[in-house]
């Protein structure tokens, strides 16, 4: 059929009518949620198993840590060659970015308790780098890279 996009419709009935095919598919939240039974990240994972949702929920807090930790750590000491601090920057960036999207995509389940754990590991994230590694630093000096914009 033409602007199906190479998709093939399913065959009609006898009577004229579209038949339906049911697929056993687990329902996707659009709204937030709170429990375990969900998919986080990879199909059927956690699983609605306590521990490994748990799992998940450390997985995901540990990630949106180290997105604010490479957002306000320095790597390049002064005087590095221009291309190595080119690099460094860039595999910074890509990490940092990589992160990020992951941990958005975890919060696209909607589930309330990957929503607090990334909002907690940001901010704790934060707090840490920049008490942390601002005093080491001298005045006007910030991270290697500029801050993610949403």
């Amino acid at each position: 059929m033409p602007g199906m996009g190479g998709m093939t419709p399913p065959p009609p009935s006898t009577n004229g009518t579209m038949t339906m095919h049911h697929h056993n598919m687990m329902m996707m939240h659009m709204t937030f949620f709170w429990g375990k039974d969900t998919n986080i990240l990879f199909n059927n994972w956690p699983g609605g198993k306590s521990g490994m949702y748990v799992l998940a929920l450390v997985f995901v807090f540990v990630m949106a840590f180290f997105v604010e930790l490479l957002s306000q750590t320095r790597f390049i000491k002064p005087g590095l060659n221009h291309v190595v601090a080119g690099l460094i920057q860039t595999l910074v960036h890509v990490l940092r970015v990589g992160l990020a999207y992951l941990v958005m995509l975890a919060l696209m389940s909607f589930n309330g308790g990957v929503f607090l754990v990334a909002i907690l590991g940001h901010a704790l994230g934060f707090f840490i780098s920049t008490m942390a590694f601002k005093k080491s630093l001298p005045k006007n000096e910030g991270s290697d890279l500029p801050p993610i914009s949403c």
